[in-house]
């Protein structure tokens, strides 16, 4: 199952990144709208603002040695490189993103502070105690054995380094709220079709596993509030001439993709949908 997902996220995104960063930019990620949402600024100053706020939140203040795990075309790990004045080595599972984040990094002349790969990130091709910081940003979600990539992440943590993962997560099911219903469950699987996810859980379970691991100072956070926005931010910019042209040529999966926008907004709306925060310390 793990190789035929693999393929089908390295197709996706093969498939979608050009169209993405065309209309909207090198951060293949969530904008920020302030605590409760309410902000108003333009899509990318806002994707900019989450990571600032995520730096903030998760008191990383300096980094030599970066893992982005999930770099996309390379936005986060620019922004971190230079911000920090760190090496970052990004991967993903797409050789059209590794490529096109080498050519960013080119062009903002950052090549010696990065590097771009094809990998896996259950299985890293990297050595123990290899970074002192480990960011994952919305990658989580893909992966299909939610454990074992936490513990890839720790694994190649060097002792002191931080961990954060920002992901997708449902709704918590324990106490009152109770199991997620068949409804629910049934627009969860319409997101992971289009979206080409296994599944997603809830943020306790993802703390439990990082307890489970030896994580220090842990921390998490919901953030659903705060990035809910953005949802209906991209629904309204892919409505554009230009990004109507583009998915024409981008393949049956990112036309479903762009018509299936509407799925994470409600889910955001209905509180089925949390973007999740963890932090912590080996």
């Amino acid at each position: 199952m793990s190789a035929t997902l693999n393929q089908r996220i390295q197709q996706f995104y093969d498939a979608s990144s050009g169209l993405w960063e065309q209309i909207w930019g090198e951060h293949m990620h969530h904008g920020y709208y302030g605590a409760a949402g309410k902000d108003k600024k333009e899509r990318r100053q806002a994707q900019i603002d989450l990571i600032e706020e995520l730096l903030q939140w998760s008191q990383v203040e300096q980094a030599q040695k970066i893992l982005d795990v999930g770099c996309g075309i390379g936005g986060s790990s620019l922004y971190l490189a230079e911000k920090l004045q760190a090496h970052v080595t990004g991967i993903t599972l797409s050789p059209v993103q590794a490529a096109r984040a080498s050519d960013r990094a080119a062009a903002a002349q950052l090549s010696q502070q990065t590097q771009f790969q094809v990998a896996d990130a259950l299985n890293m091709p990297f050595a123990d105690a290899s970074f002192d910081f480990v960011w994952s940003l919305e990658s989580g979600e893909h992966m299909p054995d939610k454990a074992k990539f936490m513990q890839e992440c720790y694994r190649v943590l060097k002792p002191g380094g931080t961990l954060l993962m920002v992901t997708w997560c449902h709704r918590p099911t324990g106490g009152s709220a109770g199991e997620l219903t068949a409804d629910e469950r049934k627009h969860l699987a319409e997101i992971y079709r289009v979206y080409c996810l296994p599944y997603v859980i809830s943020l306790p379970e993802y703390a439990a596993i990082a307890r489970n691991l030896g994580l220090q100072d842990l921390r998490t956070a919901d953030w659903s509030t705060a990035v809910a926005p953005f949802w209906n931010v991209v629904i309204d910019s892919a409505l554009n001439p230009g990004a109507l042209l583009g998915l024409l040529f981008s393949g049956w999966d990112t036309i479903q993709a762009a018509l299936s926008l509407g799925l994470m907004s409600r889910g955001y709306e209905r509180g089925l949908i949390r973007f999740g925060l963890l932090c912590g310390r080996k």
